[in-house]
Parts: structure tokens; C-alpha cells; sequence
């Protein structure tokens, strides 16, 4: 058959397929005004399914008669380009009905017909889909079809998960929020049971075609993304589950954790100051020369501790019981032999477990320096003022009133000295919150 002729026959079979379409709503609609409202929804729907029947049957007897005359690699062309338009024309079909039927129904069944179009195009869609990929199948290669089936699956999963989460979305939108929560507990559930199911039925299926080493590991793989899955899923839970508890246990869980943490790092540092070497500090002998003195005069138990602090040059480090502080800073002040005259620091500390005042004397009799420590309650750090003993001591109390809160009782004017009395909280304890975030 010549070039001409296979023009002048797909002309004329245009021209009869429109002058039949063209007959057909000629028909449809004298059909209308003869019939009541009723009538004319199933004769519409008759006659649409007519024209639709003929023209896929027009279209079959086309393809068949192009497939006998053309060769094999003209037909596949062919064969793809048919099912590419009838896809089309369906499609547009389906939504020209979809938007006619939308017209003439009331919300209700708008719904429900849109929730059964959505089904019926799903339906399609997922058998068109596994017939190309038989018809697929049965032209590729074994290797090839593995590929292509992957693919197809990975593609279907895919559509899936949109369409449902299209589909939660209209639904969330609607139902109030109590429905909201449950619907969403249900689809989770479900996507869950649909993905374990699906991850199954593929296991089963690469375990058929795998020797049995392929499916060992195959086997491991797909238990080790399950274990790695499960536990993702367990630890959003569980953030889940902490962003819901009552702030009072999580405050209280707060507290406790900062009070572990600094009672380690007190006692880090405490076993860092008490840690000493193998050989005697050259400042040994004076320790135990002002110890000796202070356990005659003061008292035995008036001493908690006292040991060498190798970090800071070696100075002789006492720890005073908050009873005997003062007792004892009288002592090293006026005695004759000791004579520590000059106090070059006073600070305090805030260990979050407890309060320390930190005090640094000199002795120029003996030309020796003596670090005095005492341990406060840190709810209620109360101590004796050394202003009595050491003029000096004056202003650096009045700035660990200020800044920590440590009350220095018979000091002759403690005051805030750099914040103002106005001031809300001590900023240099290590739970201290401005109370104007904004200053």
C-alpha cells in the first residue's frame, strides 16, 4: 500500500469517527429534551460508555490494521504512542465526568463519588501499570526485568505514600481534633503494617530468586534496616513521650542531674587539690607547724582537713569547720609565732552542692602565705565577718554578699556594692535567671 493511500484511509477514518461522535451528541441531546432529569443522567451515561466502547473498539481495529502492515519496531512505536493517547483520552474523560457529576451533586455525594473516582483511577492506574510490566517482562532479559520490577515497585510505594498522605491531609482537614489524633494513629498504624508487609513479600520474592549465600545476607540486610527502623522509631517515641511529662518531674529530673554533675566535678576537683606526689613539698613542715598550733590552742576537731594544694605553688591549704572559722582566723591573726597580719584575697565560690569562702593570708614574720577554707550551706551561707581582724576583708565581703548572697553577720556595713540594692538574685551562683531577660 502506497504513501497516499495510507493517508486518504486515516483521513477517512478521522472523518468517520468525528462524524459519529458528532451524531452521537446529536442524539444525546435530542434524547434530553424528550426525557425528565432522571432519564437524561442514564441515557447520558449510556451514551457516553457507547462512544467510549466505540471508539476503544475503533481504535483496536486501527491498531490492528497498522500492526499487519507495518514491521516490528514501527509497531512497538505504534503500540507505545496508542497507549499513550488512550491513557490521555481516558484520563480526560474520567475528569470531564468527575466535574459534571461535581456539578449536579450536593456535598455529600460529592464526597463519596470523589472518594470512589479517586478509588477507580487508583485501581486503573495500579492494572495498567502491572500489564505494562508484564508485557515489559516478556521482552526484557532476565537482569533487565529485575531492574524494571524494582523500579516499578519502588514507584508504586511511592504514588502510595502521596496519595495517603493526600489523602490524611483532606482527612485531618475535616474531622475535629480528637478524630484528627486517631485518624492519624490509624493511618500510622497501617502504613506501618503495609510497609512490614510489603518489606516481607519482597524478601520472599528476592529469597526464591537468590542462591542460598545471597540469601543469607539478604537475610541479615533486610533484619539489620528492620533492628536500625525499630530502633528510629523507639527513640522518636521516646522524644515524643518526654516532650509530653508534667514540667514538674522534668524540672526535678533537671535538678538532679545538675546536682550529680556538680558533686562530680567537686569532687574531681577536691580529689585534684588533696592529690599529692610521692615527694614532700618544701612547705610541708610549716603545715605541720601551723596545724600543731592551731589543734593546741583551738581544739582538736576544729580542722575538717588540711593538705598541700600542688596546683597553687604549693601553699599550705586549711579547711575550717564553719564553727571554728572564725576561731581559728582569730588565732593565725594575733599569734605571736604564726603572725598572718596581711589578707591579700577574700572570694566565694558557688559549687552548686555548696557555698566556700576562699581566703588568702601572709605572714611576714615567717614569709609564709596560708590559704583558711570554710563550707557553707548553700540555701542559707551565713558566716562571721574577718573585717574585726582584717580591715581589708571589708569590701571583698561586701562583694560576695553581692554577687553570691553569703551573709556576713557583725560586719559593720554589708551592702550591695556593684548591682544595688533593686537588683533581683546573685549572678555568680550557677542557677542564677535575670529577672529581666532583657537587660
Amino acid at each position: 500500500m502506497s504513501e497516499k493511500e495510507d493517508l486518504a484511509k486515516q483521513k477517512a477514518e478521522a472523518a468517520a469517527k468525528a462524524k459519529a461522535e458528532a451524531l452521537a451528541r446529536k442524539q444525546a441531546k435530542e434524547e434530553a429534551v424528550e426525557k425528565p432529569e432522571g432519564e437524561m443522567d442514564i441515557a447520558k451515561q449510556k451514551a457516553e460508555a457507547a462512544a467510549k466502547a466505540k471508539a476503544a473498539a475503533l481504535a483496536r481495529k486501527q491498531k490492528k490494521e497498522e500492526a499487519v502492515e507495518k514491521p516490528e519496531g514501527e509497531m512497538d512505536i505504534a503500540k507505545q504512542k496508542a497507549e499513550a493517547a488512550a491513557k490521555a483520552k481516558a484520563a480526560a474523560l474520567a475528569r470531564k465526568q468527575k466535574k459534571e457529576e461535581a456539578a449536579e451533586k450536593p456535598e455529600g455525594e460529592m464526597d463519596i463519588a470523589k472518594q470512589k473516582a479517586e478509588a477507580a483511577a487508583k485501581a486503573k492506574a495500579a492494572g495498567l501499570a502491572r500489564k505494562q510490566e508484564k508485557e515489559e517482562a516478556a521482552e526484557k532479559p532476565e537482569g533487565e526485568t529485575d531492574i524494571a520490577k524494582q523500579k516499578a515497585e519502588a514507584a508504586a510505594k511511592a504514588k502510595a505514600e502521596a496519595l495517603a498522605r493526600k489523602q490524611a491531609k483532606a482527612e485531618s482537614a475535616e474531622k475535629p481534633e480528637g478524630e484528627m489524633d486517631i485518624a492519624k494513629q490509624k493511618a500510622e498504624a497501617a502504613a506501618k503494617a503495609k510497609a512490614a508487609a510489603l518489606a516481607r513479600k519482597q524478601a520472599k520474592e528476592e529469597a526464591a530468586e537468590k542462591p542460598e549465600g545471597e540469601m543469607d545476607k539478604a537475610k541479615q540486610k533486610a533484619a539489620a534496616a528492620a533492628k536500625a527502623k525499630a530502633a528510629a522509631l523507639a527513640r522518636k517515641q521516646a522524644k515524643a513521650e518526654s516532650a509530653e511529662k508534667l514540667e514538674g518531674e522534668m524540672d526535678i529530673a533537671k535538678q538532679k542531674a545538675a546536682a550529680a554533675a556538680a558533686k562530680s566535678r567537686t569532687a574531681v576537683k577536691e580529689s585534684e587539690e588533696v592529690n599529692t606526689p610521692s615527694e614532700l613539698s618544701p612547705n610541708q613542715s610549716k603545715l605541720d607547724q601551723i596545724v600543731s598550733a592551731i589543734e593546741s590552742h583551738v581544739g582538736q576537731g576544729a580542722l575538717l582537713e588540711h593538705y598541700i594544694n600542688r596546683l597553687s605553688k604549693d601553699v599550705p591549704t586549711l579547711v575550717a569547720n564553719p564553727d571554728t572559722y572564725f576561731s581559728i582566723a582569730k588565732f593565725l591573726r594575733y599569734d605571736e609565732q604564726l603572725n598572718f597580719s596581711y589578707l591579700s584575697e577574700l572570694h566565694g565560690t558557688d559549687f552548686e552542692t555548696h557555698m566556700e569562702i576562699y581566703v588568702h593570708l601572709h605572714s611576714f614574720k615567717m614569709n609564709q602565705s596560708v590559704a583558711l577554707k570554710v563550707k557553707l550551706d548553700r540555701d542559707s551561707p551565713v558566716i562571721p565577718s574577718l573585717v574585726p581582724l582584717w580591715s581589708g576583708a571589708n569590701w571583698p565581703e561586701c562583694e560576695a554578699y553581692d554577687l553570691l548572697g553569703i551573709n556576713f553577720y557583725e560586719h559593720p556595713d554589708l551592702k550591695r556594692i556593684l548591682l544595688g540594692e533593686e537588683w533581683k538574685g546573685y549572678p555568680l551562683r550557677k542557677d542564677y535567671q535575670p529577672y529581666d531577660v532583657e537587660v
